[in-house]
């Protein structure tokens, strides 16, 4: 069993539901829908691309909502208990004629997990953490458990048609965060594309970014970004692609964790 199954399995074991560990990140029903369309929302966990559907549930939402235009948040409604975890139309009834870029937001509350440190020590060199491998080895803490609080922030930007709406550079504003350089809709097969990491508003070097395709998720594209906390990944082809990354740092004083981790995802279509 790879190591990246076993590290999922553990954090399934030690979390409250599986919808709160391992990777996450939105899958809207279409990401082209037509103006009348509803566009269902759902919220997936799981690895390489393939996850399952999580339900709605409120005490693990710190915020749910869709931005049509810059400054304006539209909370996403739903049905407790089921999936998808919420729904909206393309087009909003208030405002029928703005369309082109509509971003769907969902930032979690965080949530504790412990790991024994062999497995914890596999986890961060798995997902691209060496430095906090490096700062438990300098701290004498290699062979301690790994206490962290972590927590979830995932977009994905749909095309409702042409139209300025949400600019696909919007930074919303979450924790850890994925903008891209341009809108991922418009790519054509092929060219390069630029996407920036921000944490806490600002970039940050070094951090692993991992793409990758539904139609071929074991083909990942994988780049670590530099001092403006940008990558840059070519031959991105046509189809549903999900950008991930996780950044993590020591936990503040009053946090009963040693670590606090941020996870970032960003879905997208290239191509009709």
């Amino acid at each position: 069993m790879k190591l990246r199954t076993l590290v999922f399995l553990a954090f399934s074991a030690t979390c409250a539901g599986k919808a709160w560990c391992h990777d996450f990140w939105i899958r809207p029903s279409s990401f082209r829908p037509g103006a009348a369309d509803r566009i269902d929302v759902d919220l997936r966990v799981g690895e390489g691309f393939r996850g399952e559907a999580v339900a709605r549930n409120p005490e693990k939402i710190e915020s749910f909502f869709a931005v049509r235009k810059p400054g304006a948040e539209e909370p996403i409604v739903g049905v407790e208990g089921k999936a998808p975890a919420g729904f909206l139309r393309a087009r909003s009834p208030r405002d029928p004629d703005l369309s082109g870029p509509l971003w769907i937001v969902y930032r979690s509350k965080p949530t504790f997990v412990e790991l024994p440190a062999e497995k914890f020590e596999s986890y961060l060199a798995e997902e691209g953490l060496e430095r906090i491998v490096e700062m438990r080895r300098a701290r004498g803490e290699t062979a301690k458990a790994g206490r962290e609080r972590y927590s979830r922030s995932a977009k994905s930007i749909v095309c409702t048609g042409p139209g300025t709406g949400a600019a696909a550079d919007t930074k919303i504003g979450l924790p850890l965060e994925l903008v891209p350089g341009s809108d991922p809709s418009a790519l054509r097969p092929g060219e390069v594309w630029q996407v920036q990491l921000l944490f806490r508003g600002a970039p940050v070097e070094g951090v692993l970014v991992v793409a990758s395709s539904e139609s071929e998720p074991e083909k990942e594209k994988r780049a670590r970004t530099d001092a403006e906390g940008r990558v840059r990944f070519d031959g991105v082809g046509p189809g549903v692609w999900l950008v991930r990354a996780v950044h993590m740092v020591r936990a503040p004083e009053g946090v009963d964790a040693d670590w606090e981790s941020f996870w970032a995802s960003l879905t997208f279509q290239v191509g009709p």
